[in-house]
């Protein structure tokens, strides 16, 4: 045997690359496995410059008849899974071939899909984070109207959850733990521009004066750091 004849055969038949994701989620997508191997067939056809392989070059390759083969391959088409297409060569002569582009949008969209969900079980699940440290600041259940008010906080107004712990941050070191209060610091970071933690860290520095600690000469009393305080319901 001519191992080198051998290795140059398998170099000449090349390599087909499958997008993992595709391997991984053509189930998701609602291809079986026969239509799967056979979206394959027509992808290595393809790539070998076979653009429009009969029923019969296919299945030849496959345990299906090329009966079989050709209703698959209808109803690979009819749900969008393949498209034929028309071409002309640079001498005129029209021709016909398969695309797999619907097959790559299908794939893009379900990509894309994925994302938005993993997006928005991230969203409830902070949501549901910050109501909890809401009541746990306020040491109670929040009220129907406070639970909506916090809803029109995430919804309405688009501020993001990192955001709305930044302010009730602020409203307990003032010592004004209400959600008057807390509105009104969002409604002050929205108006200038606040959009992250560094923002808002910074915007408190900006409005909220410096005071230096109060000296204690009372050995018997603890000391205690004063907290700089900015009144934001006077902006």
């Amino acid at each position: 045997m001519d191992y080198k004849q051998l290795m140059v055969s398998w170099i000449e038949e090349g390599t087909l690359n499958i997008p993992q994701l595709l391997l991984t989620n053509y189930h998701t997508l609602g291809l079986n496995e026969s239509e799967f191997v056979l979206l394959l067939h027509i992808y290595g056809q393809i790539e070998k410059g076979n653009y429009f392989p009969t029923p019969e070059e296919l299945s030849e390759h496959m345990s299906i008849s090329s009966e079989y083969c050709s209703s698959t391959l209808r109803k690979l088409m009819q749900h969008q899974f393949l498209a034929i297409e028309e071409g002309s060569s640079p001498e005129g002569i029209l021709f016909e071939r398969y695309s797999l582009a619907p097959l790559w949008e299908k794939l893009a969209d379900f990509v894309i899909q994925a994302s938005k969900m993993k997006k928005m079980q991230k969203s409830m699940e902070e949501e549901a984070d910050i109501y909890s440290i809401f009541e746990q600041e306020f040491g109670r259940p929040l009220s129907p109207l406070e639970c909506e008010t916090l809803a029109m906080w995430l919804d309405q107004d688009e501020h993001n959850s990192t955001i709305i712990k930044a302010a009730l941050r602020e409203a307990v070191i003032s010592g004004k733990l209400n959600f008057r209060y807390i509105d009104r610091i969002l409604f002050e970071w929205k108006k200038n521009g606040v959009k992250t933690i560094e923002d808002a860290r910074n915007q408190s520095q900006k409005f909220r004066p410096h005071q230096k600690p109060t000296a204690r000469h009372d050995d018997d009393m603890p000391k205690r750091k004063s907290v700089p305080f900015y009144n934001w319901l006077e902006q």
